[in-house]
């Protein structure tokens, strides 16, 4: 059942799908559903979103879509590896820690945890 006044569904613009589905996949290991050449849906298991193809990434002033983990430095170390750029470096906060990185198609996405910071306990 569909609930009210709550976030739905979230559609991303990527130059590349292709390359999104790729990425999301490897990443968190998402399913996927084509609708033609233009539009990819997902399901990353409780949420459900598409990414369309569009001239342009998002802009990084947009708005900035945040996934969680419970191992952020294995995330931060898996996103450099499938060709993702980190562009703001593991923070705290007073919520945890998280980072920001510009996915293959140019989009940027934040991953955050609740863990302190194994160095300092922060």
């Amino acid at each position: 059942m569909q609930e009210e006044n709550r976030i739905d569904y979230v559609e991303i613009p990527v130059i590349d799908l292709g390359k999104a589905r790729e990425f999301f996949s490897a990443l968190f290991g998402w399913t996927f559903q084509e609708w033609g050449d233009d539009y990819l849906s997902f399901n990353d298991g409780r949420l459900e979103g598409g990414f369309r193809r569009a001239a342009e990434s998002a802009p990084a002033s947009g708005v900035l879509v945040v996934f969680f983990s419970h191992d952020l430095e294995r995330d931060f170390d898996r996103v450099q590896a499938l060709g993702a750029t980190i562009s703001q470096p593991v923070f705290s906060f007073p919520g945890g820690r998280r980072f920001h990185f510009v996915d293959p198609t140019g989009t940027e996405f934040a991953i955050w945890s609740a863990q302190k910071s194994p160095e300092n306990g922060e």
